[in-house]
């Protein structure tokens, strides 16, 4: 029996950074405000003198149970996908905090190009330069326009970095190809390591911007604007996959959970698997959501005002589907919109230096400690003379080499055995590897949908996800590979070894990222997106989907800064609606 609850302002599904912030600025301003979420409750204090590798990096203690939940998979649409059984890819995270807990902290600002993407394209170069099958389109809003929600999200996390671009006046050691800036960090950037040095310094021989990149891991103790205090980093390199135990990385459960559950207008309820929104269609309105309390079985109803779909990007786009809002999309016909433009990362460009007389503390590190370039990103160089559009940000990064999972050695070492131990030994400290994070752009036979042959615990079709390398994906590597390698041999490794081409199809067992994008996206016009630029529902006025989920394309960056301020932007949304209710949210 369905047990039906008090009706509620607000009700977010999922308490990651996307819930977080809109349960903050709504109980900040007295609605009432409830998070449902499938996992458990965490806060800093369990992961005091946690520095287990094998249990968090290798065995995954803050994911997704894939026994109870998974995706099925294919490259093509010809294919039949099958279920993801073990993690491979990507890790979606669970419980409170969600992927915010166990991410590295690196947090980019998207270039004012990614928002503009197809009519800057088609001004600098024509539109015979977007492929025929390349489903590209502006945002539906302006870098210009969401600029401030960056810096709203940049003050409540306490990112640390070094502008480059402060009110269109050009700063010394910072990105130059930014956008502009209203103000600087609220830190200064993380530490430059030898190692880092090294790639800066080569880079700048080349020519090339270095910089360092910016980051949630605090390089100072910091007092954000809503009073939470955190810690600063103490570099232990347990960051990424890891809860942080200094309070010192900035996740929802230590900056904006806590501001939440400050109001008295908050409730966190944990174990809460929502299995459906209550979509009214002839009304146009979602009611609230079904939910199953995972460790009683109980199902109940929540009621609210506005429902804020704040799951996983993968989760998003389920809930929408199984809950019949919005057109899925069908990739024959190019109709439809739920589902559309899955995109990925593509890190097929990398190198590696094995350096044999030089050696540098690789143990020590923090998730987000990098120098980075942006000349091969977005549209930052002149793309005429090549087969691709878009680029991406080269870095170097030092997150930790944890012993486990970090064994560098030559190619043609055997994979185990005396001769294996000797190389990962001589090698530990004094191998460096630089890498690409390419952009993905989207394509017609890349899309999210409902999987016709497997079904949840609860009878649901699990999501399918249907992805390959594209033309635009191989050429961009075959591109970029080159300027990593001599960036390596200008930092003197006495052997490099270089990636750079994207061969066979895109395979979904080896780790890569976990920045998955698109499926419920944004735009001005509800024949081409599923939600508006305040993440608004088109289909439901009353419901807002913010999170990766809405992006159209995949920048050459981390997504987390654009999903904190597009979700400032969706609060702000979700109020002006509930102060005039049963209309869309227009700029």
């Amino acid at each position: 029996m369905v047990q039906q609850l008090d009706p509620v302002d607000v009700v977010t599904v999922g308490a990651g950074w996307t819930g977080g912030i809109i349960a903050k600025e709504l109980a900040q301003n007295d609605y009432q405000v409830v998070s449902l979420e499938r996992g458990g409750e965490r806060e800093t204090e369990n992961f005091f003198t946690v520095h287990d590798e094998l249990g968090y990096a290798l065995r995954y203690k803050l994911m997704q149970d894939l026994s109870k939940e998974t995706i099925t998979f294919r490259n093509t649409p010809e294919e039949t996908a099958l279920p993801m059984r073990r993690y491979g890819a990507f890790l979606p995270g669970t419980g409170e905090g969600g992927a915010g807990v166990h991410w590295n902290g690196v947090t980019w600002r998207f270039l004012p190009y990614d928002f503009q993407i197809r009519s800057r394209t088609i001004d600098r170069y024509g539109e015979g330069k977007i492929p025929d099958d390349m489903q590209l389109q502006d945002w539906g809003i302006t870098y210009e326009e969401l600029e401030p929600y960056y810096s709203t999200f940049e003050r409540t996390a306490g990112i640390a970095g070094q502008a480059g671009n402060i009110q269109g006046e050009t700063q010394d050691g910072g990105n130059p190809y930014e956008g502009p800036r209203a103000d600087d960090y609220p830190l200064p950037p993380m530490q430059q390591t030898p190692a880092l040095e090294r790639f800066a310094d080569a880079a700048s021989g080349l020519d090339y911007n270095p910089f360092m990149q910016p980051s949630a891991n605090l390089t100072e103790q910091y007092t954000n604007p809503d009073g939470v205090q955190q810690g600063q980093c103490q570099y232990c390199g347990y960051c990424e996959r890891f809860g942080c135990e200094w309070g010192a990385k900035a996740s929802p459960i230590t900056t904006v959970l806590p501001a939440a559950r400050e109001t008295g207008n908050y409730e966190l309820r944990t174990h809460a698997d929502v299995i459906e929104l209550l979509y009214e269609g002839s009304e146009g309105r979602v009611n609230g959501v079904r939910y199953v309390d995972r460790e009683t079985g109980d199902v109940y109803e929540q009621r609210a005002e506005v429902v804020a779909l704040t799951a996983y990007v993968l989760n998003n786009v389920r809930l929408l589907l199984v809950s019949d809002i919005g057109e899925p999309y069908d990739p024959e016909t190019g109709e439809g919109v739920v589902g559309k433009n899955y995109c990925y990362q593509n890190f097929g460009a990398n190198a590696t230096g094995f350096f044999d007389d030089e050696a540098w503390n690789l143990y020590m590190g923090a998730g987000a400690l990098g120098t980075a370039i942006d000349d091969f990103n977005g549209d930052n160089f002149d793309h005429s003379d090549v087969d691709f559009i878009h680029g991406g940000n080269v870095s170097i990064s030092q997150t930790g080499a944890r012993p486990i999972a970090n064994n560098p050695v030559p190619e043609g070492t055997p994979a185990w055995g005396s001769e294996f131990k000797r190389q990962s030994v001589e090698n530990y400290h004094s191998t460096l590897g630089i890498s690409a994070q390419g952009s993905v752009m989207p394509f017609r036979t890349n899309y999210l949908d409902l999987d016709p042959n497997y079904t949840d615990d609860y009878g649901r079709p699990l999501l399918r996800m249907t992805f390959d390398w594209n033309e635009q994906d191989r050429n961009l590597v075959e591109y970029i590979g080159p300027y990593l390698e001599e960036i390596v041999q200008e930092m003197g490794a006495d052997t490099v070894e270089a990636t750079t081409s994207l061969e066979g199809s895109f395979d979904i067992t080896p780790y890569q990222s976990t920045h998955n994008t698109g499926g419920a996206i944004m735009g001005a016009d509800p024949a081409d997106s599923v939600v508006n630029s305040y993440l608004q529902n088109w289909d439901a006025e009353n419901l807002f989907v913010p999170g990766a989920s809405a992006f159209p394309h995949n920048s050459g960056y981390n997504p987390t800064g654009t999903v904190g301020a597009l979700a400032f932007r969706a609060a702000e949304g979700i109020q002006e609606y509930l102060n005039d209710p049963r209309q869309l949210v227009s700029p």
